[in-house]
C-alpha cells in the first residue's frame, strides 16, 4: 500500500473528530487541541471538574488511532518506578533486568496526574522532554510517536498537588473542559438512555481511522507550512508582553514562544492553508500559553485569570498586516 499523501493524512485526522464524537459530545475545542498536539509531537493537559468526560475523551482518541495505548491512574502512593519501569532481580540468572513501565507506549493516559506527589510527577519530565527514560544511568528510548495526555481536576479540589512550573512548561497545550450547555447535556442523557456505555467504546462503533503513517505524512506537511517574519515577530511580541504584564510574576518563556509557533502552523495546515496568519496565532494562544504564566497573588484575589490577561494582551499587541 502506498504511503499517505498530505491530503489523505488531513482527511484521516479530520475523521478522528467524527469517531470521537460517537463517544464525546460538545468538546470540539479539546478534540482539536489533541489533534494539534499529535501533529506537533506535544503533550496535552486536560483540566476540568470531575464528570466532564476528560478521561473518556482521551480513551476515545486512543480508540480512533492505530497506536498502542496504556493508562496510569495517578494516586498518592504511586512510585516513580511504577511509571518508568525498574530493575528487577532475576534469581535464576543472578542478574538485574529492566522491566519497562507503562510509559513505554505511543499514547500514555496519565489520569488525574495532580493526585500524585511531585516526586512521581517528576518521573515524567525526562520522558516528556527527551523521549527517553534513564534507569540506573542507562537511557532507554521511548517509541515514536509518544504523547502524554494527562487529566487533572482544578487544584483547589481536595487531595491534589499542583504541578510544578517545569512540568507544566513541558505540556504543549492546556485544554479546559467546561461544563456542557443544557442542549449538550440533554444529548448526553439521551445517548445514555438509548444504551450508550462509556466503558465499552467498541460497542459505540469507534474504530481506528488514522495511524503512524498518517501522522508522519501530516507532520511533514506541517513542517513545510510557511511562517513570515511578521508572524514570527508577532508571536515574540505576544510572549514578551506576558513577561511585562503587571498581573504576572512569571511570563511565557522562549520555549512557550516556539510552542505557539508550532501549534499555529499545525492549525493553519489543518484548516487547509500552507501559511500562518495572525488569526491562527490568536486561535491557539490561550491553550498554548495559559499554563506557562503565573498570576500575582493580589491579581488572583481580585478575580483576574490567566485567560483574561492573555486575552487583553491579544487585544493590545499590534497585529501584522
Amino acid at each position: 500500500m502506498s504511503a499517505p499523501t498530505a491530503d489523505s493524512a488531513r482527511t484521516s485526522l479530520e475523521a478522528l473528530r467524527t469517531e470521537i464524537a460517537k463517544a464525546v459530545v460538545g468538546q470540539d475545542a479539546a478534540v482539536t487541541g489533541l489533534v494539534v498536539a499529535l501533529l506537533c509531537r506535544g503533550h496535552v493537559l486536560l483540566e476540568g471538574v470531575p464528570g466532564v468526560a476528560k478521561t473518556l475523551l482521551v480513551r476515545a482518541l486512543a480508540a480512533s488511532l492505530q497506536l498502542e495505548t496504556k493508562r496510569v491512574q495517578f494516586t498518592p502512593d504511586l512510585m516513580p518506578g511504577d511509571v518508568t519501569g525498574s530493575l528487577v532481580y532475576d534469581a535464576r540468572t543472578a542478574e538485574f533486568s529492566f522491566q519497562p513501565g507503562p510509559v513505554f507506549t505511543n499514547l500514555l493516559i496519565a489520569d488525574e496526574i495532580n493526585r500524585t506527589p511531585p516526586k512521581t510527577q517528576a518521573s515524567l519530565l525526562e520522558a516528556m522532554e527527551e523521549r527517553q527514560v534513564s534507569v540506573d544511568g542507562t537511557p532507554r528510548l521511548l517509541p515514536d510517536p509518544f504523547l502524554v495526555a494527562a487529566t487533572q481536576n482544578p487544584v483547589e479540589y481536595e487531595g491534589t498537588y499542583p504541578l510544578p512550573e517545569a512540568q507544566l512548561d513541558r505540556f504543549l497545550l492546556k485544554l479546559i473542559l467546561p461544563l456542557p450547555s443544557r442542549a449538550t447535556e440533554i444529548d448526553v442523557l439521551t445517548r445514555h438512555a438509548e444504551g450508550f456505555n462509556p466503558r465499552d467504546l467498541a460497542a459505540a462503533g469507534l474504530r481506528p481511522v488514522a495511524g503512524p503513517d498518517d501522522l508522519e505524512a501530516a507532520r511533514s506537511a506541517v513542517a513545510k507550512t510557511s511562517v513570515s517574519p511578521e508572524i514570527t515577530g508577532y508571536i515574540v511580541d505576544l510572549c514578551r508582553a506576558t513577561r511585562e504584564s503587571p498581573s504576572f510574576t512569571l511570563g511565557v518563556s522562549p520555549r512557550g514562544a516556539t510552542a505557539l509557533l508550532a501549534t499555529s502552523r499545525a492549525w493553519a495546515w489543518l484548516t487547509g492553508r500552507d501559511y500562518v496568519t495572525p488569526d491562527d496565532v490568536k486561535a491557539l494562544a490561550l491553550p498554548t500559553l495559559r499554563h506557562r504564566v503565573q498570576l500575582r497573588p493580589e491579581a488572583e484575589m481580585e478575580g483576574v485569570t490567566a485567560d483574561s490577561v492573555i486575552t487583553a494582551i491579544l487585544a493590545h499587541v499590534p497585529v501584522p498586516r
